[in-house]
Order: structure tokens, then sequence, then C-alpha cells
């Protein structure tokens, strides 16, 4: 009862904010304070954040604004135009491009920073005409009113984790590029790729000999020659960030338990682990599989619902993860199997994968938050399993 009391009380207070060709954004009071949760400051201020430059605007709690203008992007001009306000004070800014750059300056010169959510912010407050002013001036506004729709903020330890695990998803991306521009080099000499390409892997040991021994015009011999040196000099690099990676998994429980799970390496036990920080920001399994995007979309309108493809809005590493990870999982996983041959009965080989996918998220995010290994069904159990499903 009494949430409902509040959840009234938010709508009867909350702001009506029009999509004008000017907005007007003076009119917006306090809420409910249960509304949003966040730290209601004496001093607001709203950030918009550029690649060169940043426009900041700082209002009081009625309103007013104190101080506005734009600034170069550096820790000193920030603290610089801030000084005067950085008691009781709160910041907020868009999550975008190199967003954690300005997060962590305001981190050290102000009470609380907030990371608005683009989409949600777009949805709340949209105008016509769109300016660097307005944009802050907006964010501080609803900073101001505790309607910032918040995004999640990782620690700076995890950040850097993903970082690193992103440079070796580009490393190898990089690598594989490389190896295909050489193999088109390679299919132009037809009756060399019908004796060699039989043989053995084009780039493992023997392969990498052959392709240094085989006759080539020479300019195909030179562009393959400094292909090969980049694709040892890629190596070296993806050697370096595997072994920090494997120095990490082996301090990481989290990590120890997905790779429990069938499909799941101590790479994609990593990234899992990495992307997705903090396993209780999500309610339950579906609120899990729709931030990684892999719940698809619907359209419902006059009793008629309609389900389309996934909605691909989500985290695309952690989507790319899952999906990679179904092949393997399928191939030593007898439960896995079975669930995916149920699956192709009435599906398509790609939203069999996809399905899959959904069932090995909804696996993860059940032993991360259990704090638990995966349980493997032994042959009794399956049995049952199928029984069950079949009756």
């Amino acid at each position: 009862m009494q949430d409902e009391e509040d959840f009234n009380m938010t709508l009867k207070n909350a702001p009506n904010i029009h999509s004008d060709d000017k907005m007007e954004v003076s009119n917006l009071h306090f809420i409910n304070a249960n509304a949003g949760g966040a730290f209601m400051a004496k001093y607001n201020i709203g950030v918009d954040y550029h690649k060169k430059f940043s426009y900041l605007v700082v209002k009081e709690e009625k309103g007013r604004v104190l101080r506005s203008g734009q600034i170069t992007n550096s820790k000193k001009a920030v603290a610089d135009f801030l000084e005067p306000f950085k008691d009781d004070s709160a910041a907020v800014l868009e999550s975008c491009r190199n967003w954690c750059v300005m997060h962590d300056w305001l981190e050290d010169i102000v009470d609380d920073v907030i990371l608005a959510n683009p989409y949600k912010v777009k949805a709340i407050a949209e105008a016509k005409i769109k300016t660097d002013k307005i944009d802050a001036t907006v964010l501080a506004d609803l900073l101001r009113a505790d309607l910032v729709p918040q995004a999640y903020i990782a620690k700076r330890p995890v950040r850097d984790m993903r970082n690193l695990l992103r440079e070796r998803i580009y490393f190898v991306r990089l690598r594989t590029m490389t190896k295909n521009r050489i193999t088109t080099i390679f299919d132009r000499y037809p009756e060399e790729v019908r004796k060699e390409k039989a043989k053995t892997d084009l780039f493992g040991k023997k392969g990498r000999a052959q392709l240094e021994s085989i006759e080539l015009r020479a300019a195909d011999r030179a562009l393959i020659d400094r292909e090969l040196n980049f694709i040892d000099f890629i190596n070296v690099f993806i050697k370096e960030v595997e072994e920090v990676i494997a120095e990490n998994f082996n301090e990481s429980k989290n990590a120890k338990y997905l790779k429990t799970i069938p499909g799941i390496g101590q790479f994609f036990s990593m990234l899992i682990d990495a992307e997705v920080g903090d396993i209780n920001r999500f309610r339950n399994e579906k609120k899990f599989a729709s931030y990684i995007g892999l719940v698809p979309s619907t359209y419902s309108s006059g009793g008629s619902t309609v389900n389309g493809r996934i909605l691909k809005r989500g985290n695309k590493l952690l989507r790319w993860a899952f999906i990679e990870a179904v092949i393997p999982a399928i191939a030593h996983d007898e439960y896995m199997r079975w669930e995916y041959d149920k699956l192709r009965t009435r599906m398509n080989y790609n939203k069999a994968k996809t399905a899959m996918a959904r069932k090995l998220s909804a696996i993860a995010f059940k032993c991360l938050r259990e704090q638990r290994n995966y349980k493997k069904f032994n042959k009794i159990e399956l049995e049952y399993k199928k029984l069950g499903r079949a009756s």
C-alpha cells in the first residue's frame, strides 16, 4: 500500500516535458525522493561531453543557473570551473565514447557522479532544437528533479579488464583479416592450392613452411612475406595479453564458476565476468537476457502480439560470447545437445543457435547469482528430464 502511495505521489509531482521548438526546462521541481534515489545536492551540474571540449551548466536547487560555459577537456579546467561548487554537489553526464575520462575527473572533484542512459534521456526529454547548452541544461534539470535514468558504472579495475579483453578480441580479428588476405593471394594459384591445402592448415607449422617455399610472382611473394611477418607480431601481442588474462583468471572466483559451463572457456569466462560486473543489478534471468540483447522484439496492439528478431541493442560482446559458446556446448554436453535437437525440430539453424545462447545466459546468471559451479546432468537425471518434458 505504501509503495502504491509513493508511486501515485511520483506521478502527481512529475513534470511534463514536451518536445517543442525550444525546450522549456525551467519549470522542473523536486519529486518524491524515492522515485530515483539519486543524491539530492545543493549544486546540480549537467555535463555535455565531447572529444575536445565540454559544456557545463551549474544550477542551484530551485533551478537558477549559477554558471555555464564551454571548457577544454582537462582535469584542471574542470576543477577550476567547478571550484566554487565543490561542496554538496552532484554531476551527471551521458554514456558516450570515452565517458570514463570525464567521469573519473568529476569523481575526484564533486561529491556524486551519475552516468545517464542516453536512450532513456532522449525518451524523457527530447527537443527539436539541440545545442550543447540545452543538452547540459536538460541533464542538470533532470538531476535536480531526480529524474536521471542511471546507467551502471563499473569500477576502475573492471573497466581496465574490459579494455584488456577487448584488445585481445581486436588483435585476433586483425589476425583473421590478415590470414584471409593471404588466402586470397594464395587462391590465385589453383595448382598450388590443390597440392598444399589438402595437406595441412595453411598457417600451421607445416603450412607456413609451404607458404614460404612455393613459387609465386615477385609482387605476391612480397605481399605474403609482409603479412606473415605481421601475423608474427600480432601473435606476440596476443600471447602477452593472454598471460595477463590467465593471471587474473586464477584470482577470479566468478570466472571459475563460469568456466564450468559447457562451451565457456577461460577467455569467455573472463569476458562475461568483466562485461557483467555486478550480477545483482539484474532482477532475474529475463532482465539479464534483455541486457545482452537475446530477447525478441515485440509488437502488441489490439490483442495481437507479434515477436520479431532479437533486439541487438544490448551488450554486443556478451551476445557474441554466448552465441559462439553454443557449438562447443552442444558438442560436449548431452543435455545441451538434447535441448538443441529439440529446438531444431521447429526452427532453423540460426534461430536454434540464438535460443541456445539464451539458455546459456540463463545458466550463467544462476551460476553467478548463486555462486556455484554448473551442475552437469548424469544419464539418469537426463532421462528423468526428458520424460518430464515429454509428459
